[in-house]
């Protein structure tokens, strides 16, 4: 059971931190992902604004248009002529979730950025709550799921035992029932832009920068509108990316299994001659021969394929090719310098 931290808890367990100013209210950069969000999009702004008039702070929202095929382009472009708080990050075609995510953070200026999904299934109310928790000294603030609405109880068991899988054998503790909900500080953005990997696991490589961290406990909501873009082949794709972007696992359990099935191979091997030896018996067992042979034949290709997962992946890292193209920037009026642009300087 997920207990809640208080700030004496969290305190406790990161005794060096450093308190902000209490009531201190920073920058904020919201990124906001989109593919055919057209349904959605004008309630997220309206919620968003909301938000960020009633914490009295200087803001932005950084729209990312992930080569959607509807009216998303065309409505970030109408919000953005009447707000100047919004940014548009028009990439050149459809990249994917991970690499738009990491378009828009290059492309904040706040002193803190919050990642939502434009589908308002993380309420973007939690907004001033992370903002607590960070005025503690935290650089990461990540929200912790405890309820799923909207989505089926498949989706939901296999990311259950997903998270978990990947937590016990990931070389980086990845936080379990955790997505892309988070409010991170400028360091943490700054040390983020600093992994270009083309393969792009965003829970990771969360994880993975590091920087004090504390969770929060929060329910997800259904989406406001709209269809989710995952299917079920999409997920497995994506667990896949996951798995082999931060462990070597996969490569190790072949080596065992072919270890194990090596020395169960000799040990039968010993036993039919010892019978052959002391009991004449015959060589029989056409039907459990093709059968061992066929086993071993489907594991060899496992392993194979397995090496062929991380083999494609050095291939694509290799050849340093940019994450992504950008059509056309519009950016916010906030003052500042893209996170992209600092690190490059």
């Amino acid at each position: 059971m997920d207990i809640p931290l208080t700030p004496q808890s969290r305190a406790l367990s990161h005794p060096a931190l450093a308190s902000r100013t209490p009531g201190e209210v920073p920058s904020i950069s919201i990124v906001a992902p989109a593919y055919n969000e057209q349904e959605v999009l004008g309630e997220f702004h309206r919620r968003v604004t909301e938000v960020m008039a009633g914490l009295g702070c200087q803001y932005e929202i950084v729209l990312v248009n992930d080569g959607s095929r509807d009216n998303t382009l065309a409505l970030m472009y109408a919000l953005r002529e009447r707000d100047p708080h919004i940014s548009v990050v028009d990439l050149s075609r459809n990249f994917g979730k991970e690499i738009a995510l990491s378009a828009g953070l290059d492309h904040t200026k706040g002193d803190v950025v919050v990642v939502l999904d434009s589908d308002l299934q993380d309420p973007p109310e939690l907004i001033p709550q992370m903002l607590d928790i960070w005025r503690e000294g935290y650089d990461v603030v990540y929200g912790m799921r405890t309820a799923r609405d909207g989505e089926t109880w498949f989706k939901k068991t296999t990311a259950k035992y997903f998270y978990r899988l990947i937590k016990s054998v990931s070389r980086v503790d990845i936080p379990k029932d955790t997505g892309d909900f988070r409010l991170m500080s400028r360091r943490a953005v700054a040390a983020l832009s600093k992994l270009r990997e083309e393969h792009r696991f965003m829970k990771g490589l969360f994880a993975w920068v590091g920087f004090p961290s504390s969770p929060f406990l929060y329910k997800r909501d259904p989406r406001a509108a709209g269809e989710t873009k995952w299917n079920y082949w999409k997920l497995w794709n994506f667990a896949l990316e996951g798995i082999t972007s931060f462990t070597v696992a996969p490569l190790k359990v072949s080596t065992y299994l072919g270890m194990l099935i090596a020395v169960l191979a000799l040990l039968y091997a010993v036993f039919v001659i010892w019978k052959a030896l002391v009991y004449s018996d015959p060589v029989r067992g056409y039907p459990s021969l093709m059968t061992v042979v066929l086993f071993l034949g489907g594991v060899q290709l496992i392993s194979v394929g397995l090496l062929g997962e991380y083999v494609g992946r050095i291939f694509n890292e290799v050849k340093r090719r940019p994450l992504y193209l950008v059509n056309r920037l519009l950016q916010s009026e906030l003052p500042g310098t893209p996170a992209l642009d600092k690190e490059q300087q």
